[in-house]
């Protein structure tokens, strides 16, 4: 099946409740992340009986769960994340969703949930944002952000895979994923707490991971940081990654590191793009383990010079300072490094069509 065939196997069951055309431009002037979200929901239902079936996009609103529904005690659910960028012609595209596509069907792998097609998954986002093209903003740094998201769905108390499952995608517009735009963020390096060990779940796109980070991002806060970075949880000496984004350090010789995908680690989208963007541009790009005590100690001696951070939602931050038990270190004078600037400066272009897509990452929605 084509994704030609899959959008048009979606059902459009437009709502009877549209908002009101001056409520949707209030909500697109100044969008705030994941507060608010379209008219409409892209569905598709499963069952061991039957399969995938009834491919639909129905009215946004919520969910009827019995008390018993599996996800809400054996959390069997994950979870992608992805933009539809307006550009200035006035078209709508996305970016490489068939990464996001192969992430979601390796995830569901692990949580013994049933794979979605590559073509169901691009042919659901197609057909809600086709549906709910005005809610896409048109500012700079704004975007449809669009969550597909899967759950079991049997209402059984019992320790095995579900035989009823939901696919859903949800839209929200959005604006920069923080509020004071793209500057420097501080993060605190979490030693008492893992977001996940060997042979776990770090490597899928699931909900019990983020509700792991959720204490110690508790913890960053209080210690004046706003995100939190965790170590390995075999000998909690190697960097890992944020509470949802990937690492990288950029060395003062040109040489960019980030740390190896170990089974612990999410495959990011956005890191495998920015890997292959460095390399393009002539960086020696190295996926390794990367001590703290290493990293601390380069930030000493300057041998390194910049560390960022990256993922869809906020695309490429800046860190400019490094705290933990011991140590409080600024990274660059607190300010964003050129490596830095210049990769997401790239980055954004290909997404927002500024600059040439010689990668073909960017499908065409709209």
């Amino acid at each position: 099946m084509s994704i030609t065939t899959a959008v048009s196997a979606f059902d459009i069951r437009l709502t009877d409740t549209p908002t009101p055309d001056a409520d949707r431009e209030a909500a697109l002037a100044a969008p705030k992340f994941g507060t608010v979200f379209s008219d409409h929901m892209a569905r598709v239902s499963w069952t061991a009986a039957d399969g995938w079936h009834d491919r639909r996009v129905e009215k946004y609103g919520p969910l009827q769960l019995d008390p018993a529904t599996a996800v809400l005690h054996y959390a069997q659910e994950i979870f992608e994340g992805l933009k539809a960028y307006r550009h200035a012609d006035g078209s709508v595209w996305t970016f490489r969703p068939e990464a996001n596509a192969e992430r979601f069907q390796r995830s569901a792998h692990r949580l013994a949930l049933p794979q979605l097609s590559t073509e169901d998954f691009v042919g659901s986002i197609e057909a809600l944002v086709r549906t709910d093209v005005d809610w896409i903003p048109g500012g700079e740094e704004t975007s449809l952000y669009l969550r597909p998201f899967m759950y079991a769905s049997e209402a059984f108390l019992g320790v095995r895979p579900s035989l009823e499952v939901e696919y859903l995608v949800i839209a929200s517009p959005v604006g920069p994923y923080f509020a004071g735009g793209v500057k420097p963020v501080s993060i605190w390096v979490a030693q008492d707490y893992h977001r996940a060990g060997a042979g776990g779940t770090g490597a899928a796109k699931c909900g019990g991971n983020y509700a792991a980070s959720l204490l110690p991002q508790q913890e960053a806060y209080e210690k004046g940081c706003e995100q939190v970075c965790f170590l390995d949880a075999t000998t909690n000496t190697a960097v890992e990654e944020l509470g949802g984004m990937n690492v990288f350090v950029v060395r003062a010789d040109g040489t960019v590191e980030t740390p190896e995908l170990t089974g612990s680690i999410l495959e990011g989208v956005t890191r495998s793009s920015i890997l292959q963007l460095l390399t393009d541009r002539g960086h020696a790009v190295v996926e390794k383990r990367i001590l703290l005590d290493e990293l601390l100690a380069g930030l000493a001696d300057g041998s390194v010079s910049e560390v960022f951070a990256c993922g869809t939602a906020a695309v490429i931050t800046p860190i400019g300072r490094l705290a933990g038990d011991g140590f409080d270190v600024t990274i660059g004078g607190g300010a964003a490094g050129d490596v830095t600037t210049a990769i997401r400066d790239e980055l954004t272009d290909i997404q927002y069509g500024r600059a040439d897509d010689r990668y073909g990452w960017l499908h065409r929605l709209v």
